[in-house]
């Protein structure tokens, strides 16, 4: 499977017609059509609903578009990563994770990282910790924003300094809102919208204990801003992360007993990493060891 025909195959998908597609690509459509017709028999399926106007995907092809769109994303940067000037550090850093306090940090570390090697660029890819090990695993990401606890024998890390506590978000015309914290026997019978993390799922379901069973769940969410605009709704009070945002008309209150976790920056364990990236993680080790330094 030549990387050349998926990409005949994306833009095919994209476009929804053969001749727009081909016309794109500049080749002639019988040969496109060809190129589309061997990938269905070189994978025994069919990728395409042909209809008298447009085609569209079915759902073998819906899974082929994603692993082709992941297959050109490690491809560009592969390219990236050899093509990089062996002189000076710079190039692209892909680091994923979630809504964290940490962010905070990593930030401040990223901008001085930066200012000594102004060549180097960011990207930053938001998603929950099963997004962000899955892009690690695969090549997509460099590092990961993530909390403990974490597999030693998967990733290295840098343990990060703040510390990510769990909480409720509730407006501020909430009773709930005139208490200095929240026991899981104030939420009974409330309703609530919780994080999609299985992980911090298992955790949050020990920390209500038999209060469990009295609290009704309105929703899920992995993105707290939107998770905000539900509960302005009414839908629910919103447990979550505390971060430094402000959101109009709630407020945060920690939980008791406290529910608090480290995060660390992650990268895959025993992996050759290109040279921006080795830089860059020897960077952060020793800018957060001079913190530590500075706080003892």
């Amino acid at each position: 499977m030549e990387l050349r025909v998926l990409n005949y195959f994306l833009m095919v998908a994209r476009e929804e017609n053969i001749t727009r597609a081909a016309n794109l690509l500049h080749v002639s459509q019988p040969t496109l059509s060809r190129q589309i017709a061997s990938l269905e028999e070189e994978l025994g399926t069919k990728l395409f609903i042909r209809q008298s106007h447009k085609i569209t995907l079915t759902e073998d092809g819906l899974l082929l578009r994603r692993r082709a769109e992941e297959m050109r994303q490690l491809s560009d940067k592969i390219k990236e990563e050899m093509s990089e000037d062996k002189g000076e550090i710079a190039g692209e850093i892909s680091i994923g994770g979630g809504e964290l306090q940490s962010m905070n940090e990593l930030a401040s570390i990223m901008t001085a990282f930066r200012q000594k090697y102004p060549l180097v660029t960011f990207k930053i890819q938001s998603g929950n910790s099963k997004d962000t090990k899955w892009g690690i695993e695969q090549g997509l990401l460099d590092l990961g924003l993530l909390i403990e606890p974490v597999s030693t024998e998967k990733y290295d890390f840098a343990r990060m300094h703040p510390i990510e506590q769990w909480g409720v978000m509730v407006s501020v015309d909430s009773p709930l809102a005139q208490l200095d914290y929240v026991e899981s026997k104030d939420l009974r019978n409330q309703t609530l919208i919780l994080s999609s993390s299985r992980p911090m799922e298992s955790e949050l379901n020990y920390w209500f204990g038999a209060d469990l069973k009295k609290i009704h769940i309105a929703a899920n969410y992995n993105l707290l801003y939107n998770a905000v605009i539900m509960a302005r709704s009414g839908l629910g009070n919103v447990l979550c992360l505390k971060l430094d945002a402000n959101y109009d008309g709630m407020k945060f209150i920690p939980l008791k007993p406290a529910l608090t976790y480290n995060s660390v920056l992650a990268w895959k364990a025993d992996q050759i990493s290109a040279r921006n990236v080795s830089v860059f993680i020897d960077f952060v080790k020793k800018y957060l060891e001079n913190i530590s330094d500075d706080e003892e």
